[in-house]
């Protein structure tokens, strides 16, 4: 018998290829009625997911709500047939039976959001992914983690379609289905292993806060984040980058398409260093592509146009917010990049020791923040500094002895290096 004989097989699980319960496709407002009592008769949490059409659309709408609760069948609500523009009356119903029990989602922070938008708010969030991260599992995609957890493989083929298309297919739908479907089993495994490791509290407190979170404030000078424009280093050709990226918003945002898909930022920032001299030479240009390229290139050479005849011309760079980026601490900031060096690595080591994601133990602005404007050397000031930040409770008491401890080594150190010279 051969050595590859006497190898194992390799295990195959399961596949659940179809939801194991009963699934309805909410298309009206008549429909969306008869969801709402059937959910408000059961009982427990709502498993909750959402679908959006990153990517294809502007908008962060979602296209399709799942949600399933024991006693009821799972809904497929489709928002933009019962509301085509976004509107919160139609879910009025929907968002005070919702609001009963709390919502077990997989990346709740990536759902919460345009589920908001139509009035549909969580009173507690279960999140199974970020719980697999404190719990300490290495994959932590739904699938992975419903491997690891479940013993059974999903059918996940579709997690990159467009979700606005219409008809939705059958095989989308039954995708959509089953990411709702393992919710419940899901998040039991995932309470059962963080309660196992001592960790089910640290995840509350994560679940809180993800709950509480505030949008972060709109980047100035979005166009600046243009790939590539990093390298031009003249004004002119900044402003015309900026009203080139003015334009492809405005038309993104009107005929809502994602704007990569009307013109990627690689044509922009071609665009701008080459400076075509005429619209001829632009409709010409082989690097200048897109799917309205050419359709729309009055919109474009009257941005180039625009732009060169600005007389507000952009910086080259933005004047600094908050502290140094801190990959230029060695030369400008040494203390700081002393602390942030002597802390870092025991924070790293922690994570390890007890299988928390670095940036999940302590997020690392927090961290770099402290490391540049570090308060009295004292365990109180420091914890004071982290809750001021917001870190959670759970987080300041794992960490901030160990802060303080690097903190203190760091001063040590240069004082040492500063008697020697």
């Amino acid at each position: 018998m051969s050595q590859t004989d006497n190898a194992e097989e390799p295990i195959v699980l399961p596949l659940l290829a179809a939801p194991r319960a009963e699934v309805y496709l909410v298309e009206n407002a008549e429909e969306l009625e008869e969801a709402v009592a059937t959910l408000a008769a059961g009982t427990g949490p709502f498993a909750v997911d959402a679908e959006r059409a990153s990517g294809f659309k502007y908008s962060q709408r979602a296209y399709l709500i799942q949600i399933y609760r024991a006693g009821s069948p799972i809904y497929l609500i489709d928002p933009a047939a019962i509301a085509p523009v976004v509107d919160v009356k139609p879910f009025v119903g929907l968002a005070a039976v919702l609001s009963s029990a709390p919502w077990i989602l997989h990346a709740a922070s990536q759902d919460v959001p345009c589920l908001r938008e139509l009035g549909l708010e969580a009173p507690a969030l279960l999140d199974t992914e970020l719980g697999s991260r404190i719990a300490g599992l290495e994959r932590v995609g739904l699938g992975a983690v419903t491997e690891a957890l479940l013993g059974l493989r999903l059918a996940k083929e579709h997690s990159a379609v467009d979700w606005s298309t219409r008809p939705l297919a059958v095989d989308w739908l039954n995708y959509a289905a089953l990411d709702v479907d393992v919710l419940f089993d899901l998040w039991g495994a995932v309470e059962a292993t963080l309660k196992d490791r001592g960790k089910y509290d640290w995840a509350l407190e994560e679940f809180e806060a993800t709950l509480n979170a505030q949008p972060k404030s709109a980047k100035v000078d979005k166009w600046r984040g243009m790939t590539g424009l990093h390298e031009v280093k003249d004004q002119k050709k900044l402003a015309i980058a900026r009203e080139l990226w003015n334009a492809r918003e405005a038309l993104a945002v009107k005929l809502d398409v994602s704007p990569g898909r009307l013109i990627p930022d690689a044509s922009i920032v071609n665009v701008v260093k080459e400076t075509p001299k005429t619209k001829p030479q632009l409709a010409g240009n082989r690097s200048f592509v897109g799917r309205a390229s050419r359709s729309y290139l009055d919109t474009w050479w009257k941005a180039i146009e625009d732009g060169s005849n600005s007389r507000d011309l952009p910086p080259l760079k933005l004047p600094a917010v908050g502290i140094p980026n801190h990959r230029i601490w060695p030369t400008r900031f040494p203390e700081a990049d002393k602390r942030l060096k002597m802390v870092r690595p025991l924070i790293a080591e922690l994570g390890e020791k007890i299988g928390v994601p670095i940036e999940n133990l302590l997020t690392p602005d927090f961290l770099r923040t402290l490391c540049f404007e570090p308060p009295v050397l004292e365990l109180e000031a420091i914890e004071a500094t982290l809750i001021r930040l917001g870190a959670r409770n759970w987080q300041v008491q794992l960490t901030a002895q160990l802060i303080l401890d690097g903190f203190v080594a760091a001063a040590e150190e240069v004082e040492s290096s500063t008697d020697l010279a």
